[in-house]
């Protein structure tokens, strides 16, 4: 990982690329969001907000793994 003073004005690290694709994608998605039910509608209960975090947690890993190159499809040329 590079340090802050050797990074270029314009470089930016895997992690925040990876953070701002995980939130394009959990945005899109509607990962992590709690179910709206319509009027008169009554679903099941919502997921608890620890699913909520552990759904994110997981899709900022995959998110690094597909910035940094090491898709699922790297791995299993291995």
């Amino acid at each position: 990982m590079e340090t802050l003073g050797s990074a270029g004005l314009g470089a930016r690290r895997n992690e925040d690329i990876a953070l701002d694709l995980m939130k394009f994608v959990a945005g899109t998605a509607g990962v992590g969001k709690a179910a709206v039910g319509s009027t008169g509608f009554a679903g099941a209960g919502g997921a608890k907000p620890e699913e909520h975090v552990s759904q994110l947690l997981a899709l900022y890993s995959r998110c690094l793994k597909a910035v940094e190159g090491k898709g699922p499809e790297k791995e299993a040329a291995k």
